[in-house]
């Protein structure tokens, strides 16, 4: 088993250490210590990274004898090694974990909401509360958070007997056995937890609430703490600056700015969609006084530049609401639409001809007789067009 220096420890950067074991883990080199420092994912917080005697260490996970295992890029030489946590991403680790403990802490005692599970992401915090809350509420426990942060609390480390613990009002019941490791919130918290702490709250620095949604039923909360909370300050700061100088308006107008562009915008795209369908009617009006006749049918095969299937569908379905009409028609747009149509006293049948055009020219799709669509051509669409005309002329 292998002991772990950051139980008792989490400031511990640097540590002496010697290796029992040799081994590989999914092709990758592996070993493991005597002792470490090294953080494994658990407990929803992730592994530490760093080096031992120079070599990376790229993941750390708990085997299942109690054993500490560490991935490496190669495997160092000798037995005596030194480890070096990758320190900034450590105190990071601490800020959200420690912030975690003081949130869940503030919604339970505050608003009778337990925190079900909790995950430490490279960005972001996230922890799932039982039931939903109000944006007041959430508001509450996080001005009540920050209270403790400010106020520099103490956080210790203790150890006690499963059955001890059991006594002293754990925030939440633990289900583990032997000795706990207990976190220790001045007079806020108290939860058994194997993770790495900062040892006064004000280390924390900040814990902000960045966003919430509905989940399983409760709440999912997403928070930032100390570093992450003032680089998203700064990201927040840089978009809304960009945005005011864009928009022309003061910070405070951005909603209303929006708004008033967002009904701009369905204005504008009810305008577009009138002049494209008048556009779409000009357009089948003007192919159906250029169609070919083939003996009593009406062809008209052409290609409507940059046009979408939407609208092939449309000028199609417009031109063959006349008698005696096959139409044949196709885009050079990045998706190669064609649509294939022809009037009720036309005996063509539309998807054949689709179907004949899709095995020389490639794509797909398909239909009825007397309507079907595909997409995908690989052909140049005079190519396509000239099929069409050929075979609709055999």
């Amino acid at each position: 088993m292998t002991e772990r220096l950051y139980y008792s420890d989490p400031y511990l950067r640097e540590f002496d250490a010697v290796i029992v074991e040799r081994t590989t883990h999914e092709g990758k080199a592996a070993v493991v210590l005597d002792r470490t420092a090294f953080y494994p994912t658990s407990g929803g917080q992730p592994f530490d990274v760093g080096t031992l005697a120079g070599v990376k260490v790229t993941d750390v996970f708990d085997a299942e004898d109690g054993r500490v295992m560490h991935v490496v890029d190669r495997l160092p030489d000798g037995e005596a090694v030194k480890g070096t946590i990758d320190w900034t991403r450590r105190f990071d680790h601490m800020q959200q974990h420690t912030g975690q403990h003081v949130l869940s802490a503030a919604f339970d005692r505050f608003l009778g909401a337990r925190t079900e599970s909790f995950h430490l992401g490279a960005d972001y915090a996230t922890i799932d509360l039982a039931r939903d809350l109000s944006a007041a509420d959430v508001a509450r426990a996080e001005a009540e958070a920050n209270r403790v942060v400010w106020e520099d609390r103490p956080v210790a480390i203790r150890f006690a007997s499963a059955e001890e613990a059991a006594q002293m009002g754990l925030r939440k019941e633990s289900k583990r056995e032997g000795t706990l490791r207990l976190i220790d919130v001045e007079a806020f918290d108290l939860s058994a937890c194997g993770g790495t702490h900062v040892a006064r709250t004000g280390a924390i620095g900040l814990i902000a609430v960045s966003a919430t949604e509905r989940f399983k039923g409760g709440l999912r909360v997403t928070f930032l703490c100390g570093g992450r909370a003032l680089a998203g300050f700064r990201a927040l700061r840089d978009t809304v600056a960009t945005s005011v100088r864009a928009l022309s308006v003061l910070p405070a107008e951005l909603p209303a700015a929006i708004e008033r562009l967002q009904g701009q915008e369905k204005e504008l795209r009810h305008q577009l969609k009138n002049l494209g369908d008048k556009l779409s009617i000009y357009q089948a009006d003007e192919l159906s006084r250029r169609a070919v006749d083939l003996g009593g049918v009406k062809l008209v095969a052409q290609d409507v530049w940059q046009a979408d299937a939407a609208t092939l569908k449309t000028i199609a379905s417009r031109i063959v609401q006349q008698a005696g009409y096959a139409v044949v028609l196709a885009s050079d747009r990045d998706t190669r639409p064609i649509v294939v149509a022809r009037s009720s006293d036309v005996a063509t049948d539309a998807n054949a001809i689709l179907k004949s055009l899709i095995q020389r020219h490639g794509g797909k799709g398909g239909g009825r007789p007397e309507l079907a669509q595909g997409g995908g051509l690989t052909s140049p669409v005079a190519d396509v067009l000239q099929s069409a005309l050929d075979f609709l002329r055999a």
